[in-house]
Formats: C-alpha cells, structure tokens, sequence
C-alpha cells in the first residue's frame, strides 16, 4: 500500500487568508500584533505615504495610492486579498469611499475599525460645525488668537479670515502652507499632557480652539485643557460611516471577525 505524500494536494494546509490593512493610525497600529504570526491570516498593510516617518511594523507595508476605487480593486484581485479592514483615520474621506467601492466591485468583506467620537462634557463650550469651511467662517466672533489643530490638509479654509493670529500644530509641515500673514507653526506629534497643553494655551494667550473630531487618547488632552480654561472649541465633525459596512472600535473584535469569516478557499 502506497502512502500518501505530504504535499499531495488532499494533505496541503488551506492557504493563509490574505487581509489587506489599509492603516497609519494608533488603532491600525494596535491590530497589527494581532495580526503578524497569525496561523491563518496573512496580512499586509498599506499606508498613504502622507506621515514622513510612520512607526516601525513588522508586516509587510506598502506605501501610496492605489490609483482611486477601481485601482484598489485591481489590487485586491492581483494580490488574492480575502478581506480589507480599513483602519484610516476617522476624515481620510477619499480612500474609506475607494475602499467601499473596491469592496463592493470585487465582493471581498470590509469592516472599519475607528476610534470612538468624543463626546461633549456639561463644562465644554463646543461648537460644532460640518467642515473645515465653516470652521474658519465662525472663528471671527469667537476670539482673535486661534489654535488650529486640524491636521496639516485643507488649511486653505482658514484663508477666509486672514486677519486673525494662528497657532499652527501639525505633525508635518504642510505643502504649500496657507497664505496666512499670522502664523505661529508647531511641528509635534502626540500624545501630549493635559499639562502640556495648558501650557501652550496659556502662553499663547489662545481665545479658541479649532480641532477635529477624531477621538481617541492621544489627542484628547486640549479638550481637558480647553475645558479648565473656559475655552470655546470649533470642533468639526467626522463624516458618516458608510452603511452596511460592519464598525469595530476594539483591534481584537475586528480580529474575531476576521477568524469568523467563512473560507473562500481550501
């Protein structure tokens, strides 16, 4: 009697599941332990190139745009790609819509995995506008000097109200930088303390505060600060999730939903 061989085809464990993480935030950064060493998935992630020194990985990376939907598409078909967990940042609109369409197109599962939104205590004075435009419109009523906090994209916006002073934190400077004549620049990158950020609200002699609603740890601090100071705060909202596409908040709940996919292959 023969034996079998340990490579006939009967006897081959089922391919690793191939999940692509589109990433470059905490929470994305959180998954990826979860996923490196995985016996059943085998993950790559995707940053958009955007941060000039993102933080080490141990998975593979690639880095850039896949070329709108339909080329995202053709990566997931080229690269054999079982599920796509989009883990960007909560306002990184274009690619979280590529990444429905993609997903729709080639019938591969997404899930997002996103930081809570932050809620407003009984002590905040938040105003809340729908984007980055309206954002500038209200600042003139508020206060002259202006911590701007939104991120180094569309700072454009602000042009409306030149005449105002700017504190300008970002992680990297931006390219070009608005046509601002008042413009005080920081260049950090989280976390910071509430410590830290009373300090710089205080030294600067800031009248309000402009942030988006990103959520999470790291970032929190100003609201704190801003709170204990009287400070009113333009906060812009996130847009919404798409519908259908399953929401996690916890790196391991979007990992059970990976394990619980059905198999596509043996």
């Amino acid at each position: 009697m023969t034996s079998r061989s340990p490579l006939s085809n009967d006897a081959r464990p089922p391919r690793p599941r191939h999940v692509l993480l589109l990433g470059g935030t905490t929470e994305a950064a959180a998954l990826e332990p979860l996923l490196d060493g995985h016996p059943r998935l085998q993950s790559t992630v995707s940053l958009a190139g955007r941060t000039r020194k993102p933080g080490p990985s141990r998975l593979p990376r690639r880095t850039g745009g896949f070329g709108g939907a339909e080329g995202l598409a053709t990566w997931l078909h080229e690269h054999a790609v079982d599920a796509l967990v989009d883990a960007t940042h909560p306002f990184a609109r274009q690619i979280s819509a590529n990444a429905v369409v993609a997903a729709r197109q080639t019938g591969i599962p997404l899930a997002r995995l996103t930081r809570p939104s932050w809620e407003a205590g009984a002590d905040d004075r938040w105003i809340r506008v729908s984007d980055l435009a309206a954002a500038g419109r209200t600042l003139p009523a508020l206060g002259r000097r202006v911590l701007l906090t939104t991120g180094r994209q569309h700072l454009e916006a602000f042009e409306a109200a030149p005449e105002l002073d700017y504190v300008i934190r970002t992680i990297d400077p931006p390219e070009p930088p608005p046509a601002l004549p008042r413009v005080t620049w920081i260049h950090a990158r989280g976390p910071f303390t509430a410590e830290d950020e009373a300090r710089l609200l205080r030294e600067h002699a800031i009248d309000v505060l402009v942030t988006k609603d990103s959520g999470g740890e790291a970032t929190a601090a100003k609201l704190q600060a801003a709170r204990e100071r009287g400070i009113p705060v333009v906060m812009v909202e996130r847009p919404p999730d798409a519908p259908g596409v399953p929401r996690f908040h916890a790196p391991q709940a979007v990992l059970d939903w990976l394990e619980a996919l059905p198999d596509t292959h043996g």
